[in-house]
């Protein structure tokens, strides 16, 4: 089957095997116990390495949340899909690899098939609060699969995630993501660090690629974009709730970042 994620798609094979097949890369073989998410790209799952797919979304629209398709040897998988939201939604995604696999011998992978067993109970039990149940699995599937990368990836595979892997830095971005609207200097950040200013500097700027002002400013900016975009509030609101003191400063720093005013923003719902 075909399928065409929007975001991200994730799955365990709970019986049998199968093929992973994405372009560009080689088919890979995924048995039982192994758990995969795919982030924005098209993939197929089949029975061999040539065999023909048809749309899953054909498929689905028949039998709904649950699918049996084909003959022959079975396989059985479960899965989900998870949209993100939120000032760094898509700065994440820009950095995740089109795929990941979380092998059955691999430290982790029960957790992850078992969140998804979860999933697969609660779905069709219709019981009170089930749907609430389902969506803080989905949540804590996708936090356990980022884990699992960040854990286990090459530093030159992780961008910006890699600041993660650094306690010292990533004690600094959730200070700077709780308090966007704060006036972050460099000796307040180092402070949390508990580093001196030059060493925070360079280590920060290794794993994050900017600098630490120019981060928390930047962060600030993208804060404001999902306020803007999302919310009723007004330009000057946002400003305020951001911590600038003037709708021209709040301006010139959306613009420096963005490339365009906040109005003009919010106006156009296709930038």
């Amino acid at each position: 089957m075909r399928f065409q994620p929007i975001e991200l798609k994730f799955n365990v094979v709970r019986r049998g095997e199968c093929w992973l097949r994405m372009q560009g890369m080689p088919a890979r073989l995924l048995q039982a116990g192994d758990c995969f998410v795919v982030s924005r790209t098209p993939f197929i799952l089949a029975s061999g390495v040539d065999v023909e797919a048809v749309n899953a979304a054909d498929v689905f629209a028949f039998d709904g949340a649950s699918a049996t398709f084909g003959v022959g040897e079975d396989v059985e998988l479960l899965g989900g899909s998870v949209s993100l939201s939120g000032p760094g939604a898509t700065e994440l995604l820009e950095v995740l690899p089109a795929s990941l696999i979380i092998r059955a011998e691999t430290a982790g992978a029960s957790s992850f098939g078992w969140l998804l067993d979860e999933l697969g109970r609660e779905w069709p039990s219709h019981q009170a609060g089930s749907q609430a149940m389902c969506n803080d699995l989905l949540r804590l599937i996708f936090i356990h699969a980022l884990r699992h990368h960040i854990n286990s990836a090459d530093a030159e595979q992780l961008a910006w995630l890699g600041g993660l892997r650094e306690p010292a830095i990533a004690g600094v971005l959730r200070a700077i993501h709780a308090a966007p609207e704060k006036p972050w200097r460099l000796t307040q950040m180092a402070e949390i660090a508990c580093m001196s200013r030059s060493g925070f500097a360079a280590l920060f700027k290794t794993c994050m690629g900017v600098a630490p002002v120019e981060y928390a400013t930047r962060w600030r900016m993208r804060v404001a974009a999902f306020r803007l975009r999302n919310g009723r509030d007004t330009v000057a609101t946002v400003a305020a709730s951001l911590g600038y003191l003037s709708d021209a400063a709040f301006g010139a720093a959306f613009r420096r970042v963005h490339g365009i005013s906040p109005g003009h923003y919010r106006r156009d719902p296709f930038l």
